[in-house]
């Protein structure tokens, strides 16, 4: 039987992804159809990838393509540049706030950078008034994000970033610490490379807007309140721009000042991340012994991960997530433009931690980040060879140029025979790798650990809150459930262990990984702050962590007990919880 096993896993997939009354066999077919524009062997031979689930698209993909529904392929965008004028001229706040409108309602997510906007205090010219800051007009934002169901059961999802040496700052650390606030909204905060150095130096830094220094302030201290927000709320996450920038591909045409709303995928002004991962479980098997005529015996002495399969799928599935570049529905003409013009795409992984743990890696482990490693280099390195090989055959994006592109951060630790087919046939997409967090399509795989996480537990149940009303599922994880395998639950890493895997992953990934650090109530303060020192120091292009005993989950505690049902409505599309 092809595609999900468990109720829940099929009930999910068909609800998400499917069209009324579509086999799981005819979804594959509706998309290896569409993403194929060769040959049958080449339909089929994705056909057979799909089917296995080895690959699965990210959901966007899944329900649009092939499909009578008007939405978009990809799932996360991010916004023109929101320049400091409410209603006039091109680039307005209310502009671009219809814009996220029209986004959202076909599908796709959003983030934002709000740094260009005035501080709260500053005066208006025209107006003879003063503004009332940057974070006031979020909440237009977020207020549209919360009407709009976006092509299905959620709604919108957004990004807010604000810079660190912007005025209002401190307000935005504290924005989110009460319930009901911008709750369509994530925070970031885009941190700088002379931040970081001031808060390690302990020196003084400046908020200026426009060149106007309004405030030299302690950076440490601004970094304590930061620290303080991320351990009892969560939030703001934080975002490091200037490796962002300096690691980009595309570093000679762009500037990046955002990311979608799960952080995986730092972009420019209208551009949009492609995404779709790897399940690792399907490529690992059980080795069987062998009798003294050389035939199996019925026994097994262990398990195995295919490398020769893993290499040989990805090549295909380049061809066929550039594909959907061409084919796809765009909610706006700049977008279409910008998607044309670079044709990035996100490459991922999901199961790590069940295909490494069923190999007796535990996660965190020095083995364990071995096999992470090998795994994403020849992600890496296969990919970027199938595009350069799609180059030669169709064209490279059109703001290729070998000889800049081969000098940014990541482009310069390809290995040497990728770079110079690189140099030779070009490439055809601007960017290929990205860890996204995979939370429903894991759920689709019967509950495979998502993304490179650790698993969370071993047997969860989960609420989905559908238009028809809620549906209770307890599930088990899947590798405890398919080979018996004792995952070591995400309580029980430290955060340490987090951090190196997070590393390793953005090692090899050109885009950003979307990973949660989740810590120790009883962790000491200064070692809780250097996890995002030495984030930053070791290259991570973000940060994100949480403490299950902080004050947010407090609340959401709370809020469980007096609806009294004891569990959260879960949105799997987004995996939020929704205990309100």
């Amino acid at each position: 039987m092809n595609g999900p096993l468990t109720p829940f896993s099929q009930f999910l997939h068909a609800d998400k992804y499917r069209a009324e009354g579509e086999s799981f066999d005819e979804s594959t077919n509706r998309i290896a159809s569409g993403l194929t524009d060769g040959t049958r062997a080449q339909f089929l031979e994705l056909r057979a990838i799909l089917r296995d689930m080895r690959f699965m698209p990210a959901g966007r993909i899944q329900s649009a393509v092939g499909s009578v529904r008007n939405v978009t392929a990809y799932n996360c965008f991010v916004s023109g540049i929101i320049d400091d004028s409410f209603v006039d001229g091109e680039g307005s706040i209310m502009d671009r706030a219809k814009e996220a409108a029209i986004t959202m309602r076909m599908g796709g997510g959003i983030g934002y950078d709000f740094s260009r906007l005035r501080p709260k205090g500053a005066l208006i010219k025209k107006l003879g008034s003063k503004s009332s800051g940057a974070i006031s007009f979020m909440e237009i934002y977020n207020a549209t994000g919360q009407c709009i169901a976006s092509s299905g059961h959620r709604r919108g999802a957004q990004m807010g970033v604000l810079r660190v040496d912007h005025p209002d700052i401190e307000e935005f650390i504290h924005k989110k610490q009460e319930l009901g606030v911008l709750e369509g909204f994530n925070l970031s905060i885009g941190v700088t490379d002379e931040f970081m150095v001031a808060v390690r130096d302990d020196t003084t830094f400046d908020l200026r807007w426009e060149g106007d220094v309004y405030s030299t302030i302690n950076a440490r201290a601004l970094w304590e309140k930061i620290m303080r927000g991320t351990w009892d709320w969560g939030e703001p996450g934080v975002l490091f721009l200037d490796t962002i920038n300096r690691e980009n591909n595309l570093y000679y045409c762009e500037q990046i000042e955002a990311t979608n709303p799960c952080g995986e995928q730092p972009l420019p002004p209208f551009a949009a991340c492609l995404l779709g991962s790897f399940n690792l479980t399907r490529y690992i098997f059980l080795v069987p012994d062998v009798g003294n005529d050389g035939e199996p015996d019925g026994s097994h002495h262990g398990y195995e991960f295919n490398w020769d399969q893993f290499r040989a799928d990805i090549p295909p599935v380049v061809r066929a997530m550039d594909r959907v570049v061409d084919i796809s529905t765009y909610p706006l003409p700049e977008q279409e433009r910008e998607a044309h013009n670079k044709r990035r795409m996100g490459l991922g992984i999901t199961g790590l931690a069940n295909a490494a743990e069923t190999l007796g890696y535990p996660y965190g482990s020095e083995e364990f980040l071995a096999f992470e490693r090998k795994v994403l280099m020849y992600l890496r390195d296969e990919a970027y060879s199938a595009s350069s090989s799609l180059a030669a055959e169709k064209g490279s994006f059109p703001l290729f140029d070998a000889d800049k592109f081969l000098e940014s951060g990541f482009a310069k630790r390809l290995p040497p025979g990728v770079r110079t087919a690189i140099k030779l046939d070009g490439l055809r997409n601007s960017h290929l790798i990205s860890i996204a967090p995979t939370g429903t399509i894991s759920l689709c795989a019967d509950n495979v650990s998502s993304g490179i996480e650790p698993v969370f537990s071993t047997s969860v149940t989960r609420t989905v809150q559908t238009f028809d009303g809620p549906t209770e599922q307890t599930i088990e994880d899947y590798g405890f459930a398919t080979w018996g395998i004792k995952p070591k639950e995400c309580k029980d890493v430290t955060a340490a262990e987090h951090l190196a895997v997070l590393l390793v992953a953005q090692e090899f990934t050109d885009s950003a990984v979307s990973k949660t650090c989740n810590v120790s109530p009883q962790m000491g303060w200064l070692d809780f702050k250097d996890i995002y020192m030495k984030a930053w120091e070791g290259g991570a292009k973000g940060c994100t962590t949480f403490n299950p005993e902080g004050k947010r989950m407090g609340i959401l505690k709370a809020a469980m007990a007096k609806d009294g049902s004891g569990s959260c409505e879960i949105d799997p599309e987004t995996g939020r919880s929704d205990c309100q």
